[in-house]
């Protein structure tokens, strides 16, 4: 089966710029794209310098939704929102005051990656680091979920007024321009090794990432003969809640997920894994049943946490999930809205990310409801909820309002 290669190299214009992320493309771009997924054939998509988040998300997702093997390979900047202080892979435009509306948050590449099958996703990863973002990757190392994947390193800042250069990454092209691809462990080892013989003082600095598709995740540091392990993270359930989509207040089109062969356990059973069984339901059209086990699901949690309770708010989420899924955009914003109400009763802030997502996710699916009398019902709800929860996107309330008046002239 032909894989997908996502290259991305950003890093901001100017003097907030601390890698020259655009200087491994010509590399790359010299490697097979055969050799570059480990497939027979591959696609090979490139972002160079992106200037808007929605961009590269709409990349990513498209990556994402495509079968085969997915590797991406990611070269660019770390930086905090001052807000939620979560990383964001900054862009062309994202300074230290505006990572929030214009870096890419990492949390979406986790949202994004959420359906593919175990073992299909590699990272590899370049990223550099202000002063800040450091010290917060040390205590909060960086996970891209439990199905993937994660090469790489994660570099300090440089010395001042100059710019890093991605030198894992430059070593991993240059290994892999000989046209062998050796498994992934040993790609990554090779280069670290080959890096650090350019600069001896980073395999004392550096952060390496080597995680894989195993449930621990941990950082490693550099040093002389086989890399050795850090103490581990907290290891990260096999049954990790699914997260949710990415923010996305306007009405876009949605790429439904591509059939994947999942093992699907024995549909009796709440010891099995009930993700990978309703993944499996949904990519053979059984809506309707997967719908039903992600209820059976909520009701149980319901019973044994009580309202309100992750568990219980995570089977919405997937129930929201699985409405879209099934094209019911109607079902979806309810469930959407009833989980924005849930985190905030259980007194998340306004600007949590779970909040947020759940009410942008709310207004997408409103903009898709075909029925003008079930969207007038709900359009004064989800602006109630806009007014709380605003979100990221200028102008989320006023699209309600114009949305709202259209609907009435249909009357």
């Amino acid at each position: 089966m032909p894989g997908t290669v996502l290259l991305i190299a950003a890093s901001p214009t100017g003097k907030g710029c601390l890698v020259d992320a655009a200087s491994v493309l010509s590399v790359l771009a010299a490697v097979a794209p055969s050799v570059l997924s480990g497939t027979d054939t591959a696609n090979v998509v490139e972002l160079a310098d992106p200037l808007e988040p929605q961009a590269v998300l709409t990349r990513l997702r498209a990556a994402a939704t495509a079968p085969g093997p997915l590797t991406i390979f990611l070269t660019g900047q770390l930086q905090l929102d001052r807000r939620q202080r979560l990383p964001h892979l900054a862009l062309a435009r994202t300074t230290p005051a505006t990572v929030r509306y214009t870096g890419f948050p990492w949390h979406w590449i986790r949202e994004e990656l959420r359906l593919r099958a175990p073992g299909s996703t590699t990272l590899l990863v370049d990223l550099h680091t202000d002063a800040e973002t450091w010290q917060h990757l040390i205590a909060q190392p960086l996970t891209v979920g439990p199905g993937a994947a994660l090469y790489g390193r994660v570099a300090p800042p440089p010395p001042r007024r100059s710019v890093a250069a991605p030198m894992y990454m430059k070593s991993l092209a240059t290994i892999l321009r000989s046209g062998h691809r050796p498994p992934l462990a040993h790609l990554h080892q090779q280069a670290l090794t080959r890096s650090y013989g350019e600069d001896p003082d980073a395999a004392r600095r550096d952060l390496v990432l080597a995680v894989t598709t195993a449930p621990a995740h941990g950082y490693a540091t550099p040093a002389a003969g086989p890399t050795p392990r850090a103490p581990l993270a907290a290891p990260v359930p096999v049954h990790a809640p699914m997260p949710v989509h990415a923010p996305m207040p306007m009405p876009m089109p949605m790429p439904m997920p591509v059939p994947v062969p999942v093992p699907v356990p024995a549909s009796g059973d709440l010891s099995a894994d009930p993700h990978a069984e309703i993944t499996a339901a949904v990519q053979s059209g059984r809506h309707a049943e997967a719908a039903a086990l992600a209820e059976r699901r909520e009701r149980a949690a319901l019973r044994t946490h009580g309202p309100g309770a992750d568990e219980v708010v995570h089977w919405m989420e997937v129930r929201a999930d699985l409405a879209m899924f099934a094209d019911d955009a109607e079902l979806s914003c309810r469930i959407w809205l009833m989980v924005a109400d849930a985190r905030l009763v259980a007194g998340q802030s306004p600007d949590a990310a779970g909040v947020e997502a759940a009410v942008d996710r709310a207004h997408h699916q409103w903009g898709r409801i075909d029925d003008s009398t079930r969207a007038r019902e709900l359009g004064p709800a989800l602006a109630d909820l806009r007014l709380r929860v605003p979100g990221r996107r200028q102008g989320a309330l006023d699209d309600i309002q114009r949305h709202l008046s259209r609907l009435q002239t249909q009357v």
